[in-house]
């Protein structure tokens, strides 16, 4: 294999045309810059240049290296550049995180992308520990989860808090446990979690959400309140998940007298450095969540 150093030399000698402008210019001595060119000749078997006294000319195998080393330094050149580029608002980040603070955030950071349409964003919804796994095994490089990992390959940070929310039917007011208890329970993958932080905190009667009776259960995030809307049960859930209902005058939303919220943490791989765009995205969760 050519060595690039020689090459370089070489290059810069045609075009300065003169052996001691070149070795200033590339800050070696006169003869370092002999001894380069004395090994290529000697590596490719060829003389490069046809020598007179102290003038030269490139030989026809001079010429020809010369047109394809001068496309070889350029390309190294060029590639040295982007490797060491990192442009905040350019490149792909993927995220992941629960369907409710998806719901919020995804069209915030569609938003960002149309603003520069060379940042990618790859968003998956998934429960918290399909989103620590993925933060750990690299498949994500910015997650959202509702716990702090517990995973030592997983840094956390508090991001925000977001409210749990009751959600009955429209046309109740004010919904006692009795109420609750006849329309019965929607479930969802994180209901019984939720359910136990709301209704424990502000209803004395409740024991579990598994004594309630389940009324129907879902998995897709923004279709959890359409039984609700239809009158079939009560739920609970986050805030940013109900604001994105697109039905909110068939729901009836509660702030109960004691608040709970769940706490948001940001994940990124413990040892990972970030790229600037990806301090772009945590930028824009931070404004927005």
């Amino acid at each position: 294999m050519i060595n690039t150093v020689w090459l370089h030399s070489f290059c810069t000698l045609v075009e300065v045309g003169h052996f001691t402008k070149t070795a200033e210019r590339l800050h070696m001595t006169q003869s370092g810059v002999s001894q380069h060119v004395r090994k290529l000749e000697q590596q490719l078997d060829v003389e490069l240049f046809v020598r007179k006294g102290k003038q030269f000319s490139l030989s026809d195998a001079g010429e020809r290296l010369y047109c394809e080393a001068r496309e070889i330094i350029a390309a190294l050149s060029d590639l040295e550049q982007r490797v060491g580029e990192d442009p905040p608002y350019e490149g792909e980040v993927r995220v992941m995180s629960p369907g409710s603070v998806g719901l919020k955030l995804y069209p915030q950071l569609l938003a960002l992308q149309r603003k520069h349409p060379k940042l990618v964003i790859d968003y998956r919804f998934a429960p918290n520990r399909d989103v620590e796994s993925a933060i750990a095994d690299a498949r994500a490089d910015i997650g959202f989860i509702t716990s702090k990992s517990r995973r030592v390959e997983v840094h956390s940070r508090p991001i925000a808090q977001e409210p749990l929310l009751l959600v009955t039917p429209a046309g109740i007011e004010n919904p006692s446990w009795t109420t609750l208890v006849s329309l019965g329970f929607i479930d969802h993958p994180d209901g019984s979690h939720h359910a136990d932080l709301l209704l424990s905190a502000n209803y004395p009667e409740f024991q579990h959400s598994n004594l309630l009776e389940k009324r129907g259960f879902s998995n897709q995030i923004s279709l959890i309140l359409e039984p609700v809307s239809m009158g079939l049960g009560f739920t609970v859930l986050p805030a940013h998940a109900v604001n994105a209902f697109s039905k909110p005058r068939r729901i009836k939303v509660h702030r109960l007298k004691k608040p709970v919220n769940e706490t948001l943490y940001l994940c990124v791989q413990r040892q990972k450095a970030l790229s600037k765009r990806f301090d772009t995205v945590i930028s824009e969760a931070e404004n927005n969540l």
